[in-house]
C-alpha cells in the first residue's frame, strides 16, 4: 500500500514538473546548456590527463633515443679499443634500451592516435549538441511567436463577437441620431419659411433707391455725368449779360 501511495505521489510530482517544463522551455534549455558545459569541462579534464600521458611517453622516447645513441657510441669505442668485456656490457644495455624504445614508441603512437580520436569525438559531440540547441532555440522562438499570434487571433475573434453583440445598441443610437437630425432640419426649414421676404426685399429696394438718389444729387452738384444717365442741360444765361471775352481778344 505504501509503495502504491509513493507511486501516486511520484506521478503527481512528475506531472507537476512536466507542466513547469512545458511552460518554461527556455529554462530547461538553459539547464541543458549548463549541463553540456559541465560535461565538456569534465571531458576536457580527462583529455588533458591523456594528453599528459602522451607527453610523458614522448619525453621517455626522446630520453631513450639519446641513451641509445650514447650507448651505441660507447660500445663502438670500447670494441675498437679492445675492451670486449665493457663493450659486451654496453651492448647488453643497448639491447634493453632499444627494446624499451620500440615499446615506448608504439605506446606513444597509440596514445597520440587515441588523443586525436578523443578530440574528434568531443568536437563531433559538441557540434551535434550545439546544432540541436540552436534548432531548439529556433523552435522555441517559433512556438512563442505562433502562441502570440494565436492569442491575438483569439482576442480579435472575441472583440468581433463583442462588437457584433453590441450591434443593437449601435443601431438604436443611429436611429436616435437620425431622428434628432431630421427634427432639427425640419425646425430650420420652418424658421426659414416664416421669414417675410417681401418686406425684406422692399427695404432693400428702398435703401438702394435712396443711395442712387444721393449719388445723383452729388453728381449734379459736381457737374459730373453718371454712366447710363443723361448729360445735365447747360444753365440759361440771363438777359443783358455779355459774353465773356475769349482768350486772345482785348478787353
Amino acid at each position: 500500500m505504501f509503495t502504491r501511495l509513493m507511486n501516486i505521489v511520484r506521478g503527481f510530482f512528475s506531472m507537476f514538473v512536466s507542466g513547469i517544463e512545458k511552460r518554461n522551455p527556455e529554462a530547461l534549455l538553459e539547464l541543458e546548456q549548463e549541463n553540456l558545459r559541465k560535461q565538456i569541462g569534465s571531458y576536457n579534464q580527462s583529455l588533458a590527463a591523456h594528453a599528459g600521458l602522451a607527453e610523458r611517453l614522448m619525453s621517455q622516447v626522446r630520453k631513450l633515443e639519446t641513451e641509445e645513441t650514447e650507448l651505441r657510441a660507447k660500445t663502438r669505442a670500447h670494441l675498437r679499443a679492445g675492451n670486449q668485456s665493457a663493450a659486451a656490457q654496453l651492448a647488453l644495455r643497448l639491447q634493453t634500451v632499444t627494446r624499451e624504445l620500440g615499446e615506448n614508441r608504439t605506446q606513444m603512437e597509440q596514445a597520440e592516435d587515441t588523443y586525436k580520436n578523443l578530440v574528434k569525438a568531443r568536437d563531433v559531440a559538441v557540434n551535434a549538441a550545439r546544432a540541436k540547441i540552436d534548432s531548439l532555440k529556433g523552435a522555441i522562438n517559433d512556438m512563442r511567436m505562433k502562441k502570440a499570434l494565436a492569442d491575438m487571433n483569439e482576442m480579435a475573434a472575441g472583440m468581433i463577437g463583442q462588437i457584433g453583440g453590441s450591434g443593437d445598441t449601435l443601431n438604436r443610437l443611429q436611429e436616435m441620431v437620425e431622428e434628432e437630425r431630421t427634427k432639427q432640419a425640419g425646425r430650420a426649414r420652418v424658421a426659414k419659411d416664416s421669414i417675410d421676404m417681401g418686406e425684406v426685399n422692399l427695404k432693400e429696394a428702398e435703401q438702394q433707391a435712396l443711395a442712387d438718389q444721393a449719388l445723383a444729387d452729388f453728381a449734379a452738384a459736381e457737374g459730373l455725368t453718371l454712366e447710363g444717365a443723361a448729360a445735365p442741360a447747360p444753365a440759361e444765361r440771363s438777359m443783358g449779360s455779355a459774353p465773356r471775352p475769349s482768350e486772345g481778344q482785348s478787353a
